[in-house]
């Protein structure tokens, strides 16, 4: 399967980053460009979007990036830093990029910016590559 492939097979089952309103821009292998629109809804009593709404968009970009090389990898290890604050309205887009492969681990690095290509979060991820490929 391809890079696409897997992609697409995967947000078919994928509830969560469709109600977060998550594209695909962009898929190869190890890596992942995706974007959405923050909504209202997504935002806390500060009025600034929710840590959970910059790191599930990452999240989801580590995912599809993680899978592209055709084995079947799930996290185990994520962290993320924010930089700057999120508000309803804003677009952002994550990048996801591998940074170190072995047969059993991978390691990616994603940055999330907003529609003034400013960072406002900076995600690692590392998953464990199964055995199973995506058929």
């Amino acid at each position: 399967m391809t890079p696409e492939d897997i992609a697409n097979k995967m947000y078919e089952n994928d509830d969560f980053s469709q109600w977060l309103g998550i594209s695909i821009l962009e898929i190869d292998t190890g890596f992942c460009k995706t974007k959405m629109k923050v909504r209202k809804e997504m935002t806390n009593g500060f009025e600034v979007a929710h840590g959970g709404i910059t790191f599930s968009l990452a999240d989801s970009a580590f995912a599809f990036a993680s899978n592209s090389r055709g084995k079947k990898s799930v996290s185990i290890e994520t962290c993320i830093s924010h930089t700057r604050p999120v508000f309803s309205g804003d677009t952002l887009t994550a990048t996801a990029k591998e940074k170190n492969l072995s047969n059993s681990l991978a390691i990616y690095e994603v940055s999330v910016v907003n529609q003034d290509d400013k960072i406002v979060a900076l995600f690692k991820g590392t998953v464990f590559r199964k055995n199973d490929e995506w058929a």
